[in-house]
């Protein structure tokens, strides 16, 4: 009997993107609505074309693999590359538009907030509605009960509807059902990043178990250091397509690669892989050394300006406009942050272009190599630009301790000073007394 749990074969999905969304849920009124204009148009111009906007966009190509039970799968890839499609297609969301897949086995998925609870419903009554929905009898769900509670942390809200909770309250609960009831498949998404540092390990720790037990566990994330403890095996997808099968550290080593060569290959401006309404687009990125020389390597403990370039598409001049640079280490944690709301610093743009100047005193980064995202917001409400991989920055040398050490890099990436001193126990007690 063969052990493969998850066969895709040749699967492929395609939307359409335009004026009309497949799979859209339209009101029957505007159905009819659109129907009588077409008609009332057509009528007034017999031979008039009638326009379509329509453009197809498949979010994946061609996917073919097979997952065996018990492994640990890590799927990676840049915003875009068809994770969270491939994932609903697994979790039958939604279907394929070509190709097949073949699951044995039950699944359970967690992928976005609000994924599989009724709103309306109490915690309490969502942990079987789920439990049902997975097959399980309700005697199975009540052995599973308190474990799922005290997992989640939310004994004091199970009477309350979850509509009232916070994400995180939302996440926990969701996973602590996703990962309890004894799924043959857990699949989760990036969502686990709505919970605190804790509540993330908690959730890492139990999907190891999960896989030991001898379920399958499908696991998204951006955090390339929760890939590389939990999985062993890793699917980097690439524009749709299938780019790399193999180990979850050979996957995660090409997918920090192209990130890399993204950022140093692409000037700022030709970027397509970017997000936002594009009202404000950053063009190009400098970093300036105290003497305002254009620099490629920085050195910990010295001071830099790091300088952007922006284009304003409104023609307008834009206010209170709210500016993150974020700097990731090879891990794809994120080890610095610099935003301007922090220190009430909001930026005013002019109507056609100019630059935004963020000045670093004393660079805390430890030697290595380290990648920029920009980020671009409207007052935190709508985001305007942003570009995960904007640059690359490659910290070499410097002497921040001015004693000549360069830290641990390998242990620590953020330098910081300390004062250091000795007291004697007797101090101690006498100061105590």
């Amino acid at each position: 009997m063969s052990d493969t749990i998850i066969r895709v074969e040749n699967l492929s999905k395609k939307y359409i993107i335009g004026h009309h969304q497949e799979e859209s849920y339209n009101a029957l009124r505007d159905i009819i609505s659109n129907k009588v204009k077409s008609i009332g148009s057509f009528i007034k111009n017999p031979r008039a074309k009638i326009q379509n906007s329509q453009q197809e966009f498949w979010a994946l190509h061609d996917v073919s693999f097979e997952i065996k039970q018990g492994e640990r799968v890590g799927i990676i890839g840049r915003n875009g590359a068809g994770k969270s499609t491939l994932l609903k297609i697994l979790s039958r969301i939604t279907e394929p538009t070509k190709g097949r897949i073949k699951i044995n086995g039950r699944v359970a998925s967690l992928l976005e907030v609000g994924t599989g609870f009724h709103p309306e419903l109490t915690g309490q009554e969502n942990i079987y509605l789920n439990g049902a929905i997975l097959g399980m009898s309700k005697e199975e769900i009540e052995r599973k009960f308190d474990e799922i509670v005290a997992f989640a942390e939310v004994e004091k809200f199970l009477d309350t509807p979850v509509k009232r909770y916070s994400s995180g309250m939302y996440v926990r609960l969701a996973f602590a059902v996703a990962a309890h009831l004894e799924p043959e498949i857990l699949i989760v998404d990036e969502v686990l990043a709505v919970g605190d540092v804790q509540f993330q390990k908690k959730c890492l720790g139990k999907m190891e178990d999960v896989a030991k037990e001898g379920r399958t566990v499908i696991f998204v994330s951006h955090q390339m250091s929760a890939i590389e403890s939990l999985c062993t095996r890793g699917i980097l997808l690439q524009s749709g397509s299938l780019y790399l099968d193999s180990s979850a550290q050979a996957a995660i080593n090409l997918y920090l690669a192209q990130a890399y060569s993204l950022a140093k290959d692409i000037p700022l401006d030709e970027r397509k892989e970017r997000s936002g309404s594009g009202k404000i687009r950053a063009s190009s990125f400098q970093i300036l050394d105290a003497q305002s020389n254009t620099v490629s390597s920085l050195q910990s403990g010295k001071d830099y300006t790091f300088k952007i370039e922006y284009l304003n598409q409104t023609q307008e001049p834009l206010n209170n406009v709210v500016i993150s640079l974020d700097i990731f280490d090879e891990h794809n944690h994120r080890v610095l942050l610099f935003r301007t709301n922090f220190t009430n610093s909001n930026l005013n743009l002019d109507n056609q272009s100019g630059y935004i100047l963020c000045n670093i005193e004393n660079l805390p980064l430890a030697n290595g190599s380290y990648r920029l995202a920009i980020f671009i917001s409207h007052a935190d409400a709508e985001t305007l630009d942003y570009i995960q991989d904007a640059a690359n920055i490659t910290v070499d040398g410097g002497d921040f301790f001015a004693t000549g050490s360069q830290g641990m890099p390998s242990h620590c990436k953020i330098l910081a000073k300390a004062k250091w001193s000795t007291v004697s126990s007797e101090k101690i007690a006498a100061f105590n007394s």
